[in-house]
């Protein structure tokens, strides 16, 4: 009995301590450019259900695009669970030009989406990956790596904030609508020089995420990604800004960009020290609210 038991204690140890990579790289596409691979990485997509809400090819990086899609069970996940959660209803795929294509991998990033209500959704999670291999073919999970037991409640450094952050929060409408509408307005006039990549509703539970392309030429998508060197997590891109009944939120930078790439030490996130701050500024401007500085830095 007492050998069993060490065995089991053994096995949940290991399991709780499993490195989970980020991205997993998919078959190799072949194409003229960048925008021919995008193409029919989008078919290989929707020969397998999922339905293409947005591309991004980031300003600064002409060899990369992203590819944005949804799947219908996990809308449904994201709707029950709500909240924080609805950072789950995109689900991205990096291109290169040279034929390159990567994607999110789900066990990771529902972990640190879905926290502990991980458990009871992990069957749609296991079949949501089995879709993607089948669409795009699974080689090597690449991008760094969190234990299982980290991503539940992550953060960076200890201090740093979490998704839950209080700093996440915005601005408040009087309306779900009202605070829809003035996202929508901003992006579509490029405050802050953004741009929208997508928008997923989910109007029944009074939820809404958007992709933000982040286009400033001093430290817009591209520029920050050269300098802490992960052009090839392109997966990690575009940043987002979502609404919960009335209220306009996105994941503070400390949190979102550790979460993307978990192999980037502090040495090279000081690289671009001023980007928390800046994102604030940005995502603040297309929720409707002016901040000079808020002197958020890594």
């Amino acid at each position: 009995m007492l050998r069993w038991m060490t065995a089991f204690s053994l096995l949940l140890f290991s399991t709780a301590a499993l490195a989970i990579s980020p991205y997993f790289y998919g078959d190799k596409v072949s194409g003229a450019n960048v925008r021919a691979i995008a193409t029919t990485v989008e078919g290989k997509l929707k020969s397998e259900g999922f339905k293409v809400v947005g591309k991004y090819f980031p300003k600064q990086l002409p060899d990369y695009a992203v590819v944005i899609v949804t799947e219908d069970k996990m809308l449904t996940e994201v709707a029950d669970l709500g909240g924080n959660a609805v950072l789950g209803a995109a689900i991205r795929v990096g291109i290169k030009s040279d034929g390159a294509v990567s994607y999110t991998n789900p066990d990771y990033w529902y972990r640190a989406y879905f926290r502990k209500n991980f458990d009871r959704k992990e069957n749609t999670v296991n079949a949501l990956h089995a879709k993607l291999k089948r669409a795009l073919g699974q080689g090597e999970g690449f991008g760094g790596d969190e234990t299982a037991k980290n991503l539940v409640n992550y953060r960076y450094m200890i201090g740093m904030e979490r998704l839950d952050s209080y700093k996440n929060k915005l601005a408040s409408y009087d309306s779900h609508a009202e605070a829809l509408k003035t996202v929508r307005e901003n992006l579509a006039k490029n405050v802050g020089k953004t741009a929208k990549v997508y928008e997923i509703t989910l109007p029944e539970k009074k939820l809404a995420v958007f992709g933000v392309a982040m286009q400033d030429d001093a430290l817009g998508d591209g520029i920050w990604m050269k300098k802490i060197e992960q052009e090839n997590s392109i997966a990690g891109l575009p940043y987002e800004i979502f609404v919960v009944d009335g209220e306009v939120h996105s994941p503070h930078a400390r949190f979102r960009v550790a979460l993307a790439f978990p192999q980037v030490g502090m040495g090279h996130f000081m690289r671009i020290s001023s980007l928390p701050n800046e994102v604030i500024a940005t995502m603040s401007s297309v929720a409707g609210v002016d901040i000079k500085s808020s002197q958020e830095s890594w």
